[in-house]
């Protein structure tokens, strides 16, 4: 089972209630689980450090992040270089890849690839840098396409967004995207889980629904997150299954 992280098991610093124990009762039945999530900004580390702080009992390889989904694509590309907009845990997947990183090197704007990925660091230097990369033959490699994310103050810019500038300013469309809802993002989980069938959990149509069904996966929308029951109610096509709650899904 792949679940959704916020939204779906927590909102905010608070775990949403019921989802610790639904997600012990699914391990208790024998049942694999994934988290995912489209957020780039985060090492997998991070992730299950604060699954933990909240109840859940999770390992690095049961966390998949958008950087995580980008290093399994990348992987066994080459020997070739990139540039990362982006934060350092990203930075660490696209090496991890086996991709030499030019960041901070005068060669920079020579890489063999860009890739692109919102964090709270970003500058105009980034921007001009992956551009002239770009303009001069990169590929050019996007994390997601979401355009903000959610924060206490309001929406902040996200993947998307900063995806977008590099596309307008070179006149290039991203070659690869790779996080919820593309395909790049669950060819990687599947990769984890192994063949079977697949349930894929979250709170948002457009991604984690979206998502499941062009990968092929049965869905279950959450109303814990950022979609209301008319809008489930709506949607065409809709989630194998609709539940309030991951609790209400799997404990009934």
């Amino acid at each position: 089972m792949l679940l959704d992280l916020d939204g779906c098991l927590w909102v905010g610093d608070e775990a949403c209630d019921g989802a610790v124990e639904a997600v012990t009762a699914l391990r208790e039945a024998g049942l694999s689980v994934l988290y995912l999530t489209n957020d780039v900004r985060h090492s997998p580390e991070d992730f299950v450090r604060k699954l933990w702080r909240l109840g859940f009992q999770a390992s690095t390889a049961e966390v998949v992040t958008a950087g995580a989904a980008v290093q399994y694509q990348l992987a066994g590309s080459g020997s070739g270089s990139a540039f990362v907009v982006g934060s350092q845990a990203l930075v660490d997947h696209v090496a991890a890849a086996g991709l030499r990183i030019l960041n901070r090197t005068p060669f920079a704007t020579r890489a063999d690839v860009v890739v692109v990925g919102s964090h709270e660091g970003f500058d105009f230097d980034e921007l001009r840098l992956a551009v002239q990369a770009v303009i001069r033959g990169a590929d050019l490699v996007g994390a997601t396409r979401d355009p903000v994310f959610p924060m206490p103050d309001g929406p902040w810019p996200a993947t998307g967004a900063l995806l977008a500038a590099v596309e307008a300013a070179t006149g290039r469309t991203a070659s690869l995207v790779v996080g919820k809802p593309e395909p790049a993002m669950y060819e990687a989980a599947r990769d984890r889980l192994g063949p079977g069938r697949i349930l894929a959990v979250g709170d948002r149509l457009d991604a984690d629904v979206a998502g499941a069904r062009r990968a092929g996966m049965d869905s279950a929308l959450v109303l814990t997150g950022g979609t209301s029951r008319e809008q489930a109610d709506a949607a065409d096509p809709k989630p194998t299954h609709t539940a309030d709650s991951l609790a209400a899904l799997v404990l009934g």
